[in-house]
């Protein structure tokens, strides 16, 4: 009977030893982990359990990447742990931090395309953007990103972000130019385009915007030269970054068919990204009169219908300045 009892108590040592492991397996999978405070980090595409295991250790997310990897093949089933950019709390158990890159949503990150950028300049801040992936096949032109917000996540590739972008604006202009004013004096979405490019760069106020694409608009009519300073600066830069001082006669000069000083009508193409509000401006301006304004050096402008009321207001500007005025649209 001694040797029968002891047959039998064996395999239940065994077994309560084995209970006594799994449960202190489980105690440890499940306990806060030693991550002081919360944080994003990123798991690398291709890893495998182990992989993602030592990357959780070495983020101090998790103690034991033993531990997280028999977890995780008894506990997770079928389903997979994802790659991406996810945010841990602060003393996640590896439980959780599996449950993370199981259930979780891969943080938002934001990237902004500013009014006003050129192409080039869009460009830089796409490629520059943490998280983007992979090149960009060929070049956009100018004028077809729409600035906003986009929403991505890590991993997400540059080439898509810049189809969405230029997709944003296809629709925004499509959108905008089927609901113009009926007296706009356009032909096509595209020379809305190229003028509200002219109007985002002439005024910082959005107030304004209407009342410039006025002034604008009512010399295509009379046939006057737009003769607007930021052409000047295209013609000049090409679009690659601001000129970084001001305009001189002689850059007026330039012989450039960007250069509305010399040439007549609109540029051939926009000289930068406008943004909606822009090329509403430019499709639904102001009720005005005005064929001139100057900056009046706190970003906005004085308007004035005839050369000598604009005249007078450029030597009231000179004298409150103590300097030139600005000249635009003269």
């Amino acid at each position: 009977m001694r040797r029968l009892a002891l047959w039998f108590g064996a395999p239940a040592l065994l077994a309560l030893a084995a209970a006594a492991v799994l449960l202190w397996g489980y105690a440890e999978f499940t306990k806060p982990g030693p991550l002081a405070q919360s944080g994003a980090f990123v798991i690398a595409k291709g890893l495998s359990v182990e992989g993602i295991a030592r990357r959780l250790a070495e983020l101090g997310v998790i103690r034991d990447p033993r531990i997280f990897v028999i977890g995780v093949h008894i506990l997770r089933g079928r389903h997979a742990l994802r790659a991406g950019e996810y945010e841990f709390p602060a003393h996640a158990s590896a439980e959780e931090a599996m449950d993370i890159l199981i259930y979780a949503k891969p943080v938002v990150r934001h990237l902004t395309i500013v009014e006003g950028l050129t192409s080039a300049e869009a460009m830089a801040e796409i490629e520059r953007s943490p998280g983007l992936e992979g090149p960009i096949k060929g070049s956009p032109a100018e004028g077809e990103l729409l600035p906003e917000t986009y929403n991505y996540s890590w991993g997400d590739s540059r080439e898509a972000m810049v189809r969405r972008a230029e997709k944003a604006m296809s629709e925004t202009l499509d959108e905008l130019w089927r609901t113009r004013a009926a007296d706009v004096a356009l032909t096509s979405p595209q020379q809305a385009l190229v003028l509200a490019s002219i109007v985002e760069k002439e005024t910082a106020k959005p107030e304004e915007r209407p009342h410039i694409a006025a002034v604008f608009l009512n010399r295509l009519r009379r046939q006057m030269r737009l003769q607007s300073d930021p052409t000047v600066v295209y013609a000049l830069t090409h679009g690659e970054g601001p000129l970084g001082r001001a305009l001189t006669h002689a850059d007026l000069e330039t012989a450039s068919p960007y250069n509305t000083y010399l040439v007549d009508g609109l540029p051939p193409t926009p000289i930068d990204n406008p943004g909606k509000a822009s090329i509403a401006a430019v499709l639904h301006p102001a009720a005005s009169d005005d064929l001139y304004f100057v900056a009046d050096g706190s970003g906005g402008h004085l308007f004035a219908k005839t050369l000598a009321e604009h005249n007078r207001n450029v030597t009231k500007l000179r004298q409150l300045q103590g300097g030139a005025a600005a000249h635009k649209a003269e």
